[in-house]
């Protein structure tokens, strides 16, 4: 069974992650997307908070990584939770270390991917939306924003009232369904089945 839970905020939908994790999980704790932002008290609070529910968590950076260490390195996980930071330069890792060729091998096989704001962006086709609401956000060079399309859609995390007009705008000018997600909501796709859990209705703009 292919198991993908997208959130905005990670552990912040705590209730959910685990009841998709089997008990004592091993998790490969890609934080890659975070190494070139200046506040990452997410990706500690994040990593306490999977140990503290009882899951073996190692942190997995893969930029400068091949297709051959990162299989030695996610060999044996049951899940790949892949946290936020800047998507751009997560997206260029991905594709230059070949981490999308094996994420796509993995899940197929039954590991769960858990993406965490950028972490989820990089799951959809494109990831476009990463300029939504900050369109001066650096793209580390980055011309081609395809995703690893784990899903069909879009998703526009961290959202907040004051975006809903930016957000209304871009919707219109996409070629792809969006999902927008709160911080206390996530989307979960289990083979054809997609739904929204955590907190809240799903906001429609």
């Amino acid at each position: 069974m292919e198991t993908i839970l997208l959130t905005s905020a990670g552990m912040n939908v705590k209730e959910e992650i685990c009841k998709i994790l089997p008990k004592s999980a091993k998790i490969a704790y890609i934080t890659t997307a975070s190494k070139v932002e200046e506040d990452t008290f997410y990706v500690e609070e994040d990593r306490q908070a999977l140990r503290e529910a009882g899951f073996d968590v190692e942190d997995i950076d893969i930029e400068g990584k091949n297709e051959n260490e990162l299989r030695g390195l996610l060999n044996g996980k049951d899940a790949i939770y892949v946290q936020g930071g800047n998507p751009f330069y997560l997206l260029k890792s991905v594709k230059a270390s070949g981490f999308d060729v094996i994420i796509k091998e993995l899940v197929k096989k039954g590991i769960i991917y858990i993406g965490v704001s950028a972490g989820s962006y990089i799951a959809c086709p494109t990831i476009e939306m990463a300029y939504w609401k900050q369109r001066d956000r650096d793209n580390f060079g980055m011309t081609d924003l395809t995703g690893m399309s784990l899903v069909p859609f879009l998703v526009s995390a961290h959202f907040e009232t004051k975006y809903t007009e930016i957000i209304k705008q871009e919707i219109l000018n996409t070629n792809y369904q969006v999902r927008i997600l709160t911080d206390k909501q996530a989307i979960l796709v289990k083979n054809s089945e997609i739904s929204l859990v955590g907190y809240g209705e799903e906001i429609k703009l």
